[in-house]
């Protein structure tokens, strides 16, 4: 039987070759046609898989919708138990230390304009504070952590850039009052292309 398909298949082999020779493309040589069935059947493909990072480029919009999606349901009336306020749920400190101070947190949590632009300060302040980081570690891999200037912000959000410098530093991992960690941040909200 396994003789019976081995003829067969050299036949084959034949019938193909001279069906292409007619064709007048490409001469066959003699040596090509005496080569043995078995010759043929040992000659194995080496397949190689290969993996690699996709780094996937969303857009800064998305972003901040993600963002928002996470901290509050892309709400902006709301403030949690911890007094965080917003969409992107900021704290008092935190809009004080980015130049909305006189900002009454009424009039916060009723404008969508100043919690975006919020936001975008925040960025900036962080992105600024980060920059030696960003520079040395975007692209690479920290403490199992695939690093993008979009995670490393959004873990600055989270936890402030101090945070993230330490965990880049040494691995001191800081979660928020909620039990959210920096490392979900940086991982969660990595690969968005910003617009700073």
């Amino acid at each position: 039987m396994r003789n019976s398909k081995k003829i067969i298949g050299f036949f084959f082999a034949i019938f193909i070759f001279s069906a292409f020779s007619k064709l007048g493309r490409m001469p066959i040589h003699e040596q090509v046609i005496q080569v043995s069935f078995q010759e043929v059947i040992k000659i194995k493909p080496k397949i190689e898989i290969v993996t690699s990072k996709i780094d996937i480029k969303q857009s800064h919009k998305n972003f901040l919708s993600a963002i928002g999606r996470r901290e509050s349901s892309n709400r902006y009336d709301i403030i949690n138990r911890y007094g965080y306020m917003g969409k992107y749920q900021f704290g008092r400190k935190t809009l004080n230390a980015i130049g909305f101070k006189n900002i009454s947190n009424s009039k916060f949590i009723s404008s969508p304009r100043i919690q975006e632009a919020a936001m975008i300060t925040l960025l900036r302040v962080n992105k600024k504070n980060l920059r030696r980081q960003i520079k040395r570690h975007v692209g690479t891999v920290v403490n199992g952590v695939y690093i993008t200037e979009s995670g490393l912000l959004a873990g600055a959000h989270l936890a402030g850039a101090g945070n993230v410098k330490k965990w880049l530093r040494n691995g001191k991992l800081f979660k928020d009052g909620l039990g959210t960690s920096v490392v979900s941040y940086i991982e969660l909200f990595g690969g968005y292309k910003l617009d700073l």
